[in-house]
């Protein structure tokens, strides 16, 4: 398994659509004066174009190693997953930057660099079953399902919930989803080998370490809105206690929650 990295780096800007978790980025990228719809529309199966092909390579070259990434595991399944799938035809040209990307509903796609940095945080092999707070378009879903976990992902916008579980069908990613409250995980699948949320909460929230096995990873960010926040690694011991570290100077969307009905 891949080790976390260690050294000191520059915050980054994230814009995961997080499950229990979503919000609109502070500030998104620009999409090239391009107005995108509340529900974008996506590319269509297709044979695979050489020149997206050659971009994800270079991402993968480029883009993971400089972060730190090294596990070959995450390396070959973001070289694998087509993420120009995840993004609106319109933001095509840009799938493989370096970058978060708008996908609809004031949501955006997180930068591959921190999808791949966050994979190889969690520590998981093929077989292990892993929470995925935030599935947004649907994308670092597919990264851990072709790592060879069983990945569990949730959802706090039922829009995007859906669009997210057919597009992972018809690519053939074996991803259960649902729309609920990502704080609260899903207690129903638990214990999880892993956990990853992909917004920022100000504490750890405590349901999700509950849910881990002894021994299991929960990577978050964990901080205040619109301030640098820090990429959190828990570690479940065996009596229940976690340790914490922190790993990555980093700015996620805050976490939300479901109102009380």
């Amino acid at each position: 398994m891949g080790g976390v990295a260690s050294r000191s780096l520059p915050a980054i800007l994230l814009g995961a659509a997080a499950a229990g978790c979503g919000g609109p980025d502070p500030s998104p990228p620009a999409a090239e004066g391009v107005d995108l719809p509340a529900r974008p529309a996506f590319p269509a199966r297709d044979r695979e174009d050489p020149a997206l092909a050659r971009a994800r390579e270079e991402m993968v070259e480029k883009s993971l190693r400089e972060i730190g990434v090294t596990d070959a595991r995450v390396l070959d399944a973001m070289r694998a997953v087509p993420r120009h799938r995840f993004v609106p035809d319109s933001l095509r040209h840009r799938a493989y930057d370096d970058t978060p990307l708008p996908i609809g509903e004031g949501q955006t796609i997180s930068a591959p660099d921190i999808v791949g940095f966050m994979s190889q945080a969690l520590g998981v092999g093929p077989g292990d079953r892993v929470l995925d707070v935030g599935t947004g378009s649907g994308y670092q879903a597919a990264v851990l399902a072709a790592m060879g976990c069983r990945v569990f992902s949730i959802e706090i916008l039922p829009g995007l919930a859906a669009s997210a579980d057919a597009r992972l069908r018809d690519l053939g990613y074996a991803v259960t989803v649902r729309a609920g409250d990502g704080y609260l995980g899903w207690p129903e699948e638990a214990p999880f080998d892993a956990i990853l949320v992909a917004a920022a909460p100000d504490h750890v929230p405590r349901p999700l370490v509950e849910q881990l096995k002894p021994g299991a990873r929960l990577v978050l960010p964990v901080g205040p809105d619109g301030g640098v926040q820090s990429l959190v690694v828990v570690t479940k011991r065996e009596d229940g206690t976690a340790d914490e570290e922190e790993v990555l100077p980093v700015r996620f969307v805050p976490m939300t929650r479901e109102r009380p009905k």
